[in-house]
């Protein structure tokens, strides 16, 4: 670009910054960046931000001893839950999964209520063992389920306490076939499975 054109462009730029006040620093900048290919920063929200973000999709099973039946009575819960895969993150979990037992006195009609819990997830990351923290996640959770079109759909909400992933949120969302009245008022729903979807944020 010749010193005339040059000149005029930047007389043009200052005059613009004038009129437009408190945008006068962008204007200039940008009339820098035309004229002397100087590449403008990248917004805050482009930036890179730190790992965080992990996605899994799996299964939850849920086994249910004695079955559940219309009243309420003592069951043994077992929960299985494997993610087949995830992404995100820092790169290094590949999948992963959950399992826990407890007892507590339920029927088909209480299904539905809400629960506080803790759940640990376990990574598969390459570096298994005791000694490895960080290759599992602790977290409290909450949750309560809505039935709707044959199914029990319980969105599950809490925060990593503990290991990978420590202090940020999480959403598991598990839809699960509904029992039918049959199942309850005969010998009892047994066990479920359904897929289940798992982010940490």
């Amino acid at each position: 670009m010749n010193s005339p054109m040059l000149l005029n462009t930047l007389l043009n730029a200052k005059k613009a910054s004038v009129a437009v006040g408190g945008q006068r620093l962008r204007v200039v900048a940008l009339a820098a960046a035309v004229l002397f290919g100087v590449t403008a920063p990248a917004p805050a929200s482009a930036q890179p931000r730190r790992p965080g973000l992990l996605q899994c999709e799996g299964t939850e099973s849920v086994s249910y001893q004695p079955g559940v039946i219309l009243k309420a009575r003592p069951i043994h819960i077992t929960i299985d839950g494997r993610f087949a895969s995830c992404a995100g993150g820092d790169g290094a979990v590949k999948n992963g999964g959950y399992h826990e037992e407890f007892t507590l006195i339920t029927g088909c009609n209480k299904l539905l209520e809400g629960f506080r819990s803790r759940r640990t997830y376990t990574w598969n990351t390459g570096h298994s063992g005791p000694r490895h923290t960080s290759d599992s996640s602790t977290a409290d959770i909450s949750g309560s389920s809505t039935a709707a079109v044959g199914q029990v759909v319980t969105p599950v909400t809490g925060t990593v306490t503990r290991g990978r992933f420590q202090g940020h949120s999480l959403l598991q969302v598990i839809p699960l076939p509904q029992p039918s009245a049959l199942q309850c008022l005969t010998d009892g729903l047994t066990g479920v499975t359904g897929v289940t979807t798992l982010t940490i944020f």
